[in-house]
């Protein structure tokens, strides 16, 4: 479907109640997106709910229903939801592959004084959801971003984990792919080298979920302390908790289904991580140039060699 298509109806009804002033002062800047928060529409993000669909709130359904137009990540997904409440407003998708060239539609709405809500699939938009760019788009033009809070999966895992609540750092999905995945956790170790001391959270497929526990062992530990939070208020929901290495082998003899969320604990208090990183690039570097020292501690420490790299350009000035 084209932008004119998916605008057509919106626009034209906003141009029956909009005046001849409104469409002047417009005039020769298409190719600029000026929102006035106060003359023109709004732009709301709306969290629904993650699996129980009465976990929505009355002001999500009042903000849905009085909106002009609903952007979903999925429209067949959320119709579940708009019908359960019934919501009649209209809905279009919002996705990744869609959501730059739709921008200049959206904000022309928006500065005809249209109200537009975002949703995602479930949870809280933007989390791991489209609409980043939109919201970006709207902010630089001046223009009026609010939300409506409710739902949040990494937040209910994290307290439901019986781990340090804070701080926290949510990261979203790791790659799919092994070797990027790896090289992900990696940094995340090394800061933790660097003193990084934090509770961690991922979404995961489900059936990837085993795959990615083994890679967080390989990396942080088979001991580090962690819970996978499946089904989050659903019927079958579920909470385990335990050392990373036990998680992987339950997961390995039972798939897992549904949503996942994965949370990490941080690093024990004794962790010698970071002392063990520079204590190795200190005696390499002795004898060694800065790239042949990282090159020889990254295979000691199993961190990337320009992780590791870095770490010895810190040291040398530091030095120096």
């Amino acid at each position: 479907m084209s932008d004119d298509s998916f605008l057509a109806p919106l626009q034209s009804r906003s141009a029956m109640i909009h005046s001849g002033e409104a469409q002047a002062r417009h005039a020769g800047k298409e190719d600029m997106h000026v929102i006035s928060s106060q003359e023109g529409g709004i732009l709301t993000l709306v969290a629904t709910p993650i699996g129980n669909l009465g976990d929505i709130s009355a002001r999500a359904v009042e903000c849905l229903n009085e909106a002009d137009l609903i952007l979903c990540e999925d429209t067949r997904t959320s119709a579940k939801l708009l019908q359960a409440h019934g919501i009649k407003t209209r809905t279009r998708p919002l996705h990744d592959h869609n959501e730059q060239e739709r921008i200049p539609g959206l904000l022309e709405l928006l500065e005809q004084g249209r109200r537009i809500a975002v949703i995602s699939d479930a949870g809280t938009p933007l989390m791991s959801d489209p609409g980043y760019r939109l919201v970006r788009a709207v902010i630089a033009g001046g223009g009026h971003v609010t939300a409506v809070p409710g739902a949040n999966a990494a937040v209910m895992a994290l307290t439901l984990s019986g781990l340090p609540p804070h701080p926290f750092m949510f990261c979203g999905f790791l790659p799919p792919r092994d070797s990027a995945r790896r090289e992900n956790l990696s940094v995340l170790r090394a800061a933790e080298q660097a003193g990084l001391s934090a509770t961690i959270i991922w979404h995961e497929a489900p059936h990837r979920l085993a795959e990615m526990l083994a890679s967080l062992a390989e990396v942080f530990g088979p001991e580090r302390p962690a819970a996978v939070a499946r089904e989050l208020t659903k019927r079958f929901e579920e909470v385990r908790r335990g050392p990373v290495g036990e998680l992987v082998a339950h997961y390995l003899d039972h798939a897992a289904r549904g949503e996942i969320t994965v949370v990490l604990g941080p690093p024990p208090a004794d962790d010698t991580g970071s002392r063990d990183l520079d204590t190795h690039l200190r005696e390499a570097l002795k004898t060694l140039s800065i790239k042949d020292a990282a090159s020889l501690v990254a295979g000691i420490v199993n961190l990337p060699r320009r992780t590791v790299y870095a770490r010895a350009l810190e040291l040398t000035r530091d030095a120096g």
